[in-house]
């Protein structure tokens, strides 16, 4: 449908998302491709100012529901007005995080109902799905000792350990269950045997394009 290449990455908290979709932007533009960056929620003026709804700490309780219709309405206007543009001009689009995110904390962590999420995908997104997904993949406890000595904690960053263990179990079950999909990186060790792996895959994906 597409001449671009999408290409998302996912985890849960202290993975070391953004330093790595550094690596992988630097390495697809040395080889002369044409990347468009960017992230969810947000990617537009109009996302990002939905993602910040949803990360602030608030003292009103969020509803569950209104969480989920937050994501999918900011994924609306990110998909119209920078991912299918991209895609159509040949672009290579590099997404912190996609809707596997969403299966993995509203669905997974929130505990709402998988089929209510994929009929809002199917809604939202039709049949535009990524040709790769990145999982960068840590323990728990690695993960958030990561987040916690980065940033003070988000509205998401401060749900209790049963919560990610839940986010993370859904990741590795959508990557079981789509490995033609997925990738998922052992994001456990230092930086440059994390590199490396993304190296491998993504030489794979370029061959193949």
């Amino acid at each position: 449908m597409y001449s671009g290449r999408f290409i998302t990455v996912e985890g849960g908290e202290g993975v070391g998302k953004t330093t790595n979709l550094e690596f992988i932007e630097s390495r697809l533009k040395a080889r002369g491709i044409d990347v468009v960056r960017t992230r969810e929620p947000g990617g537009t003026p109009l996302a990002e100012s939905i993602r910040e709804m949803l990360l602030a700490p608030r003292e009103e309780s969020v509803c569950e529901l209104t969480e989920l219709l937050l994501v999918f309405a900011a994924r609306a206007q990110h998909i119209e007005q920078v991912i299918k543009p991209a895609l159509a001009r040949g672009q290579w689009v590099l997404s912190d995080r996609f809707t596997d995110a969403t299966y993995a904390y509203q669905g997974a962590g929130r505990g709402m109902d998988m089929a209510s999420i994929a009929t809002l995908e199917r809604l939202v997104q039709g049949e535009l799905k990524p040709d790769l997904t990145l999982l960068l993949d840590v323990p728990v406890e690695i993960g958030m000792a990561r987040a916690r000595a980065r940033s003070v904690p988000d509205r998401f960053e401060s749900e209790q350990l049963q919560f990610f263990e839940a986010v993370r179990s859904q990741y590795l079950q959508r990557a079981r269950h789509e490995p033609d999909r997925f990738a998922v990186i052992d994001a456990t060790p230092e930086l440059i045997v994390v590199q490396q792996q993304l190296a491998e895959v993504l030489d794979q994906l370029e061959a193949s394009a």
